[in-house]
């Protein structure tokens, strides 16, 4: 039935795969051939958000989503000494950047790469730099301008971080990227779940794999507006705000093994999120809560505001260590945000009424 031997055959192709913004086609391809056999059709548009149909024909239209981009580094400036300096595709982060494998992303193929820094032994204790955009380099092992071009590297080249995904104690995964190609992975589970219970689900369930997140929601405004949904459920990351130095205050208190994050805010419809907190009751699904301020944050927002307004929620899978390498999710969570979505789009009756005042 399906190419990918297991579910965490396909979690660890998907998120090891390299989609950094505006490059995510590969990615989409994996994510389009595990999910085809769970939908009745697919399509793309021209940014490469990919989305999967059941009961297309039908007039309601009901969205489940998540991104597939990654943050990055776009390749911004080769010195005539052969030495790279870049500037950032998304929210990377430059502080975790020194010391760091990288694969250089051209035409010819990958390059390896590094990303630099001098010596604890000649730095100046307490007047060391940090690390800024305007220090933080890669080397890529050429000695000057022409022998880094000659490899195929020019300016614009995506560049990505080599970490791949790892198990923590059998109970978290931790790698790059699961901001939020875990939501890829949730999203595709929930619609081989829907396949494998044989529910005939009573509107169209469009599952969204949406590009270009992490630079202002972009794919999420384009399909959005193609679609035209009756009603969005949106699923990525939140913080884990547990870890040493978060601050609880200011973050909200979540923490990553109990169960998803469901999320207060304007852009969040407070109807639609009381049906997902009466299914999560139902079936004994452990939440969290968490409130936004003016947005999520997230392609919520792009779904909430499009067209003349849809109903659209938010459910999140608390992470730790959010944009950096070793970004870690709980196993557990996953398996519930998968439980919750499922839920509840089997008791979902599209006759709703979602105004507030009628």
């Amino acid at each position: 039935m399906n190419k990918f031997e297991s579910e965490t055959h396909f979690l660890k192709t998907y998120l090891n795969n390299a989609s950094p913004t505006g490059f995510e086609a590969s990615g989409q391809q994996i994510w389009l051939d595990y999910i085809k056999p769970f939908v009745d059709t697919y399509f793309t548009d021209n940014y490469g958000t990919a989305v999967g149909v059941i009961n297309p024909e039908a007039t309601y239209k009901v969205v489940i989503e998540a991104h597939a981009d990654e943050i990055s580094w776009f390749v911004n400036y080769i010195k005539d000494d052969g030495y790279i300096y870049v500037r950032r595709n998304g929210g990377s982060d430059h502080m975790i950047a020194p010391s760091m494998r990288v694969n250089i992303h051209t035409d010819k193929g990958i390059v390896p790469g590094v990303f630099g820094w001098p010596a604890i032994h000649v730095r100046k204790e307490g007047k060391e730099d940090a690390p800024t955009l305007d220090n933080i380099f890669i080397d890529v092992g050429a000695r000057s301008k022409a022998e880094v071009e000659e490899m195929g590297i020019h300016v614009g080249c995506v560049i990505t971080f080599q970490d791949e995904l790892i198990e923590l104690n059998g109970k978290f995964w931790s790698g790059r990227a699961l901001d939020n190609r875990i939501g890829g992975y949730m999203i595709a589970q929930m619609a081989r779940k829907i396949k494998e219970s044989g529910k005939q689900l009573p509107f169209g369930l469009y599952i969204v794999n949406a590009v270009q997140e992490e630079i202002g929601l972009r794919g999420a405004e384009m399909i959005a507006h193609r679609i035209k949904p009756n009603m969005a459920i949106i699923t990525d990351v939140c913080h884990d705000t547990t870890a040493p130095l978060y601050n609880k205050v200011t973050s909200g208190d979540q923490t990553a093994g109990k169960g998803p994050v469901l999320t207060y805010g304007a852009s969040v419809h407070k109807k639609l999120l009381d049906l997902i907190i009466a299914a999560a009751r139902k079936n004994e699904i452990p939440f969290q809560r968490a409130a936004a301020s003016r947005s999520t944050g997230t392609d919520t927002d792009a779904f909430a505001y499009s067209n003349e307004g849809v109903p659209s929620a938010l459910i999140s899978l608390p992470l730790k260590y959010m944009h950096t390498t070793v970004e870690t999710a709980s196993k557990q969570d996953i398996e519930q945000v998968i439980d919750l979505m499922y839920a509840f789009l089997v008791d979902f009756d599209p006759s709703f009424d979602f105004r507030y005042i009628s």
